[in-house]
């Protein structure tokens, strides 16, 4: 035992003196700083890559939402999602079906990646439910029972559904957990767009209202995700319903493109130098005012 415990110290003495030796660790300088730099080369090209890869999904996610700005006859229609993370969890969509306009604004719960991820799914179920009906209620019921077939894979989500008739001016809209689009009459008289059910994902048997006003020469609908309501300041206020409809009576006689811009100005004007903690959208749909 006593030789053996012996030589035990000795090798590791020899150990210790190997790891110190100056000599050793001039000789390996220059290999070990090659290894490095080529870990160091290798992880850069890694985040090039992963930053390319998310540069994309966006991409892909900006061509599955509708353009900024569209036009059906008297009816502009302006949309805008600002991600908090990369790639937002927002989406807008607009489907035709025969003479009617299928707008859909959803919100998946969460942000970042994870979320991002899930928008090209739910996209997909609004856009075949789309497909088979027009009925706003009838689309976000048949959402929410494909999402919940999925449980709890899919998260939460909340979705405004609306089919609008260019023509008439008739709106027919679902609200799924959605907050209350704003209704700015061109006489100034504000309305509430609630009628709807519960977020999608939460109950497959849920039942779904459905909403119906008309859009006459001058009227705004302004819809929006919560990230714009939950926009906070430096003293952890939130924007909140009463500057939303303070920004939208000040702006309300403006372009759509317009009346975006100034509602989403507001909202950064009121954030200031406090970081973003939401994805926010918006969508205005405007129906130009008669020309006496």
């Amino acid at each position: 035992m006593s030789q053996s415990r012996s030589n035990g110290g000795l090798a590791a003495r020899r150990a210790l003196d190997v790891r110190v030796s100056p000599s050793w660790r001039r000789g390996s300088t220059k290999p070990r700083r090659e290894e490095l730099e080529l870990k160091l080369a290798a992880l850069q090209k890694d985040y090039a890559d992963l930053h390319t890869s998310v540069f994309e999904a966006a991409q892909v996610h900006r061509r599955l939402c509708a353009p900024r700005l569209v036009r059906y006859g008297e009816f502009e229609i302006a949309s805008e999602i600002f991600a908090v993370r990369h790639l937002p969890g927002d989406f807008f969509t607009i489907n035709q079906a025969r003479e009617h306009v299928i707008l859909a604004l959803g919100d998946i719960c969460g942000k970042g990646l994870a979320a991002g991820m899930w928008t090209t799914h739910l996209v997909g179920l609004v856009g075949a439910r789309a497909m088979a009906t027009s009925e706003a209620e009838t689309i976000a019921a048949g959402v929410n029972r494909d999402v919940c077939l999925m449980a709890p894979l899919v998260p939460l989500a909340s979705l405004f559904v609306a089919r609008l008739d260019p023509v008439t001016g008739q709106l027919e809209y679902c609200s799924a957990g959605h907050p209350p689009a704003l209704l700015l009459r061109a006489n100034g008289e504000l309305e509430l767009l609630s009628e709807g059910g519960l977020l999608l994902g939460v109950v497959s048997t849920a039942p779904y209202q459905r909403g119906c006003v008309e859009l006459g020469p001058g009227d705004v609908l302004l819809a929006y995700s919560d990230g714009v309501l939950e926009s906070l300041n430096d003293e952890q206020e939130e924007f909140g319903y009463a500057r939303i409809e303070a920004q939208l009576r000040r702006a309300h006689t403006s372009s759509a493109d317009a009346i975006l811009f100034s509602v989403l100005g507001a909202v950064q004007d009121f954030a200031a130098t406090h970081p973003v903690v939401d994805d926010m959208s918006l969508v205005i749909v405007r129906r130009r005012p008669q020309i006496n």
